[in-house]
């Protein structure tokens, strides 16, 4: 194997970590309310404003609430693992640092790669909501009717836009997507004191504003609207029944509790719970990890979870699940509100454009977590000699900034091309694959490594372990066929890399090179 399964010492990570060389260590400025407030940042945005139409509308219907419950549940077990792991083992790469100490390089470089997708194609998914709720404030909210040209300019080429003419045609450049991306960025490169603040007070506006939509929109739930038939309030009548659909010239199933229904639509929402993941990415900018990345890890999970359900038990309640597969879902619905309230048109148009302007908001600061996730999975892949480039970091600001701008380039790219329906799934599926290989890791270094100080404790790893992991892979087994070769393709186009680059200049495996090496036979002549 010649060293692929090559593990790093974690005596030696968490000192290399904690006491970095001179001018190498990331700026420790973190707290407990900043890591909450980061988690909270990237969970409570995408899975409310973008994905959460799509899944009730194609898959789930008003059990989507089921999907999020299921999510929830899931990635409790994983987050208990995350929490152990990243108390434990301190540092920016996350699960890739993780897989690296417990199963060996060549898995820590599938599972770094498999994190691009992540947190990059996250971010791609997010950018693509921002713009689609920026249109929906400018059009809806604020009578501004766009040219052909500019609408052309709010799509990828593989969607299509409806001309003021009622025609339809290709788009051309999501250009909102693009340029939101690029602020994010240069957020990111001028620091994390920086980045954290931007967060904490948009985190804020948000949490408000779908307090107020969950407040004003239970109070005009439609029984009709959550259950085919209005005389039955039970919740097993929220599932709509099995229904055969035509999609890409063949027939599927849709709806129900299994593949193509609840659990299919719980892989595509699952995206929207990898927010306390990003938070084990700052381990080396939290001023106490062994403590804080614990208690925000969970804090935010807890929080964001049950927000989720309330969300869209509020929102296939107002609006007919049929209605919300559109990349402003919550905007639907507050038109919606409004509407059923018979507010005067001064108050709709103002509390719709609060609204609409608190979920742009929150879909920036998710853009600006995932992308601070990815940037320091690159530092730590590069600093093990992986990657190129990425290890450095500017003079002043203390940063990756090579990092940041390849993230903020590639992100800005991929998000006026690829649409929403492409990134969405690939994006749940990467993030259970991490989450799968880290809930195996705690049981398999409770045995390896079991004097190693845990700050915190996962109770019963190996139950808690082994059904986060076997639930990951249960709820992968619900997304489609595409979606796992596009997987399979990005793991391929991974491995060449590493084979190509990342094994030859992997820093661990040059340092014990001479075990993996073969002797050459002596000259006896």
């Amino acid at each position: 194997m010649n060293g692929l399964l090559l593990k790093k010492d974690l005596s030696r990570l968490i000192r290399d970590a904690e006491h970095p060389a001179p001018g190498t260590g990331l700026n420790r400025s973190l707290g407990a309310f900043d890591l909450t407030m980061l988690g909270i940042g990237a969970i409570i945005g995408a899975g409310i404003f973008t994905l959460t139409g799509e899944a009730a509308a194609g898959y789930a219907g008003p059990a989507i609430v089921y999907s999020f419950i299921l999510g929830g549940v899931l990635c409790a077990l994983a987050g208990l693992c995350y929490a152990e792991m990243a108390a434990m083992i301190p540092v920016s790469g996350s699960a890739y640092a993780y897989s690296y100490a417990t199963m060996g390089e060549f898995v820590a470089w599938i599972i770094g790669w498999d994190l691009v997708l992540e947190y990059a194609f996250g971010a791609v998914t997010v950018a693509n909501g921002w713009s689609g709720y920026l249109y929906s404030l400018l059009h809806r909210s604020l009578g501004i009717s766009l040219p052909d040209t500019a609408l052309r300019l709010c799509k990828g080429p593989w969607e299509t836009v409806t001309l003021a003419s009622g025609a339809q045609a290709a788009g051309l450049w999501n250009l909102p997507a693009s340029l939101v991306v690029l602020l994010m960025a240069a957020v990111l490169y001028r620091g994390i004191r920086q980045s954290a603040w931007v967060n904490s007070c948009v985190v804020v506006l948000k949490l408000a504003i779908v307090a107020m939509f969950i407040l004003l929109g239970i109070g005009v739930i439609s029984w009709a609207n959550l259950h085919a038939d209005p005389s039955v309030h039970g919740l097993a009548s929220l599932v709509p029944a099995r229904t055969v659909v035509q999609e890409a010239g063949r027939q599927v199933e849709r709806f129900g509790w299994m593949r193509g229904g609840v659990l299919t639509g719980a892989g595509v929402v699952f995206f929207a719970y990898i927010g306390f993941d990003a938070v084990s990415t700052t381990a080396q900018e939290a001023r106490n990890p062994r403590r804080d990345l614990p208690i925000s890890i969970l804090a935010s999970l807890l929080a964001c979870t049950l927000l989720y359900v309330l969300v869209a038990l509020t929102l296939t309640g107002v609006v007919s699940y049929k209605l919300l597969g559109v990349s402003d879902p919550i905007a639907v619905g507050i038109d919606q509100i409004v509407a059923l309230r018979h507010w005067s048109p001064m108050a709709q148009k103002g509390f719709t454009f609060l609204v609409k302007l608190g979920a742009l908001a929150g879909l920036t600061s998710v853009i600006l977590v995932l992308m601070l996730g990815q940037t320091r999975i690159f530092f730590a892949m590069a600093k093990d000699g992986l990657l190129p480039w990425f290890g450095n970091l500017h003079r002043r600001h203390r940063t990756p900034h090579a990092a940041t701008l390849l993230t903020g380039g590639f992100v800005a790219v991929c998000g006026g091309l690829m649409p929403i329906s492409l990134v969405g799934k690939l994006v749940s599926i990467g993030t259970l694959l991490a989450f799968t290989l880290v809930c195996l890791g705690v049981p398999i270094l409770r045995r390896t490594s079991p004097a190693l100080p845990r700050p915190f404790k996962v109770p019963l790893p190996w139950l808690v372990g082994g059904a986060g992991a076997a639930s990951s892979l249960w709820v992968m087994s619900g997304l489609d066929r595409d979606t796992w070769i596009r997987l399979v393709l990005w793991l391929i186009a991974g491995l060449c890399i590493y084979f190509i680059y990342g094994r030859r200049h992997s820093r661990l495996r040059l340092e014990c090179g001479a075990r993996f090496e073969p002797v050459e036979a002596e000259d006896t002549e």
